[in-house]
């Protein structure tokens, strides 16, 4: 009884396909309000094609809940696709062509600080560095040499294992690595901190990317 939401912003001409999604856990609140802050102070780049879903698990957030309504954790389902939101969500990516850029909006209540996940076919690893500085304006990073059960690559920096066969479950930005971009984001604030701060460094990591993609790379 809740929809799920996508929506597309089209700039005309070749520019740069850009993807931003928030809301796959219930209960991580300064992701979708991020983008929505985007939104509504008109910060995204007019000059990029945007693919944004705002919302993928509203049941979960209507009850404050990583899993939906159900019970089901959603950003470990995009392998089998048994849920519905994932379901749709898959069907409607299976119709946007590929993106230039990928970022997934999340957080952390374990966290000490801001990291972020690499996935990458490309050697520049400038993007990842510049994102975790501008972040760091707003939050301290994560200084942990294992962060969610995971190896830090650098501070704060996380490249996990790419190859989707090797994983027993898909995320969200695994499944789009292996079907839609050649690089995705996730970034992760801590939910110890205060909203506005976690929704600056979301805002202020996403804008950087952007410019980071425009200055180094041509569009696709």
């Amino acid at each position: 009884g809740v929809p799920l939401i996508a929506f597309t912003r089209r700039a005309t001409g070749v520019h740069p396909r850009i993807y931003l999604s928030a809301g796959v856990h219930g209960d991580e609140p300064a992701a979708p309000q991020a983008l929505l802050h985007l939104l509504e102070n008109d910060l995204l780049d007019h000059n990029a094609t945007w693919f944004l879903v705002p919302m993928l698990n509203p049941t979960g957030f209507r009850l404050d809940q990583r899993e939906n309504k159900n019970g089901v954790d959603l950003n470990r389902d995009y392998l089998g696709a048994q849920s519905t939101e994932i379901r749709d969500h898959v069907r409607w990516l299976k119709r946007q062509p590929r993106f230039d850029l990928a970022i997934c909006l999340h957080e952390d209540w374990e966290a000490t600080g801001f990291y972020l996940y690499e996935l990458s076919r490309g050697p520049d690893r400038t993007q990842a560095i510049a994102m975790r500085t501008v972040a760091a304006s707003y939050l301290p990073i994560d200084s942990g040499d294992v962060i969610d059960g995971r190896p830090v690559d650098e501070l704060g920096i996380i490249r996990p294992e790419a190859d989707p066969a090797l994983r027993e479950t898909w995320p969200e930005a695994i499944y789009l690595f292996k079907h839609h971009t050649d690089i995705c984001f996730t970034l992760e604030t801590p939910s110890s901190f205060s909203p506005d701060l976690r929704i600056q460094a979301h805002t202020s990591a996403v804008l950087c990317a952007v410019k980071h993609l425009r200055e180094q790379s041509p569009p696709a």
